[in-house]
């Protein structure tokens, strides 16, 4: 797999490696996942309780999430970069409400900081990548050995 080549990517690459950690985690070992998370893991289960179902399916989300994460990275796929902005920043909202209207515990909210944090970091790395291009930055800086970052992207 080929390292990232902009700043942008460095941002991809780093939450797409966390999401595809975190989600092995949670399917290897899901009560420290769930600890992590500060959800209760009581040593029995009433019956009718899915939370191991739903964290599978969830664990399992953020490790496909981290290979297309990944993916993006590896590829400089620069319109993954920005539509993720948009759905992190969406992600951050509704994990915000979620714990400030009492349905997840206040350590939840470590998961919208995460995704709000994401969010302005490749945002802020879009923003670098086509400030270094517009002012003809290197490939180093920009593209490493692929060129610069595309046209279209500079205006972005």
């Amino acid at each position: 797999m080929r390292l990232p080549r902009s700043g942008a990517g460095w941002t991809m690459a780093v939450f797409g490696l966390l999401a595809l950690l975190l989600g092995a985690l949670g399917l290897i070992w899901p009560e420290a996942q769930l600890r992590m998370l500060g959800f209760e893991t009581p040593a029995v289960r009433a019956p009718g309780d899915y939370t191991g179902t739903f964290l599978t399916a969830s664990s399992m989300a953020s490790f496909n999430m981290g290979v297309y994460y990944l993916l993006a990275a590896a590829t400089e796929w620069r319109p993954f970069y920005r539509f993720t902005v948009w759905f992190r920043l969406l992600t951050f909202t509704v994990f915000s409400i979620a714990v400030l209207t009492e349905v997840a515990p206040g350590r939840f909210f470590s998961v919208a900081a995460w995704e709000g944090l994401g969010a302005a970091a490749t945002a802020a790395g879009l923003w670098w990548d086509a400030r270094r291009a517009a002012a003809g930055g290197t490939p180093d800086a920009v593209g490493a050995g692929s060129g610069s970052v595309p046209a279209a992207d500079t205006a972005h």
